[in-house]
């Protein structure tokens, strides 16, 4: 078991560093936002939140390509990858043209949701542009996706991390105006992100097409790259229910954010530094989870199954081990980590409160991407896309509201119903995956 989850690390640590780069960006956001003002920052909050779940539906959509061509690279068909890749790319081209002009159209809406009118204001010019800046950044996933799914990994790692200081210097030009470039504030950030994933994305492409690592697949595109009705319900079959699993978790997430921003700025703000620094941790979890769910897909294309099942439990042993971690570098830096966003004494004081909420769920936040990485490896889509909607759903958010207003918590009382709809998936999850696995062995 020890050299399975060697294995997955190192397949995951290029994907984790890609993952965390990617996030960092938006701590970074956060944290320049964040000097300007508390209001500037919830603004960004407000917008995070808003656009939060179709994006990662869009995300979603993406990771039905490194499953398909995980599988067709485990069988050794690299017609048949070639194949996934060009009927993938347009799916989710067409998917994130649809969630660009979805969250254009929709950007006044956001008068409608009860915050702060001076947040919404500074918001709806970040909106906009964040909005556009999903295409090129869904393209790059995609990408990505058939990259990881071949198990090269670094690939897509490489151009995360050249990202990060090209979107810093943008941030420090637009944000801020230096060097004679207009001071844009919110809305330069919104410039910075675009400007960096559209680089991003055509540097990425570039590489697909040219390099050798991907010469065979793309030969042979001659003969694969056309249009099939049945691949593309291969990857809505996968895509969909992914869509629906990870739109949910972050739809808990960003609803709880909405409605924690109608207690006010102040709120909205502490909230949405605690949920950056537990989505930067989750970041490694994802990775994980990427890299478990590639390897047992891989191991499917050769109905492996004993193999499935100690990839599987070894992948389920790192993670609690890194949960615990978290767990507790969160419980020792609560009151150090929000002063890197914000000096407002009440941001702060109430975001060393929600970050010990936070170190709770670190294990069965890692526990439960896990789970739906494994699953979704061996194509098991429909049945935990229900098991995670009834655990975030009917059980965390209705709780944690019940515990916000009806018992007075605030905004802790939204955090303990995340905690709860966290475990309740990971229990669900994990008990499934290890049920199909036992069962297919026999």
């Amino acid at each position: 078991m020890k050299n399975e989850a060697s294995q997955t690390l190192r397949l995951a640590f290029p994907i984790i560093i890609g993952e965390l780069a990617q996030m960092a960006l938006h701590l970074i956001d956060s944290a320049m936002v964040g000097a300007i003002s508390y209001k500037q920052l919830a603004a960004a909050a407000l917008v995070i939140n808003a656009m939060n779940i179709p994006f990662v539906i869009g995300i979603g959509m993406t990771i039905s390509v490194s499953q398909m061509v995980s599988l067709a690279n485990g069988r050794r068909d690299a017609q048949q990858v070639s194949h996934y890749l060009f009927n993938g790319f347009c799916l989710c081209t067409l998917t994130a043209l649809a969630i660009s002009i979805t969250l254009l159209f929709g950007k006044d809406y956001l008068h409608n949701l009860g915050q702060d009118p001076e947040v919404v204001e500074l918001a709806i010019p970040f909106m906009r542009l964040m909005g556009l800046s999903i295409i090129p950044m869904l393209l790059f996933m995609t990408l990505k996706q058939f990259a990881d799914g071949l198990e090269h990994t670094r690939t897509a790692m490489i151009f995360s991390l050249a990202g990060m200081p090209i979107n810093i210097m943008l941030n420090w030009l637009l944000i801020y105006g230096n060097w004679g470039f207009p001071r844009l504030e919110l809305e330069g950030a919104g410039w910075a992100t675009l400007i960096t994933r559209s680089m991003m994305f055509l540097a990425l492409l570039f590489v697909v097409l040219r390099h050798k690592t991907f010469e065979k697949y793309i030969a042979v595109g001659r003969n694969q790259w056309y249009f099939k009705w049945q691949t593309w319900r291969e990857l809505l079959h996968i895509g969909v229910p992914s869509s629906l699993q990870i739109g949910m978790e972050a739809g808990a997430f960003a609803v709880s954010g909405i409605i924690i921003g109608t207690l006010g700025a102040v709120a909205q703000a502490a909230h949405q530094i605690a949920l950056s620094s537990a989505s930067f941790t989750f970041m490694v979890s994802m990775g994980l989870a990427q890299a478990g769910s590639i390897r047992v897909s891989n191991a499917l294309g050769r109905n492996d199954w004993a193999k499935i099942f100690v990839i599987g439990k070894s992948t389920l042993v790192t993670a609690l081990i890194y949960g615990t971690f978290c767990a507790i570098t969160f419980g020792l830096l609560r009151n150090h980590l929000p002063m890197a966003f914000n000096d407002n004494t009440e941001v702060v004081t109430l975001a060393a409160l929600l970050l010990l909420f936070a170190a709770v769920f670190q294990i069965s936040d890692s526990t439960q991407a896990i789970g739906a990485g494994l699953l979704r490896g061996i194509k098991d889509v429909k049945t935990p896309t229900i098991l995670i909607g009834i655990a975030y759903w009917v059980i965390g958010i209705p709780v944690g509201y019940t515990f916000a207003f009806h018992f007075g918590m605030g905004a802790s009382g939204m955090w303990l119903g995340l905690i709860l709809g966290l475990t309740m998936a990971s229990i669900f999850l994990m008990t499934r995956f290890f049920k199909m696995t036992r069962r297919n062995q026999v």
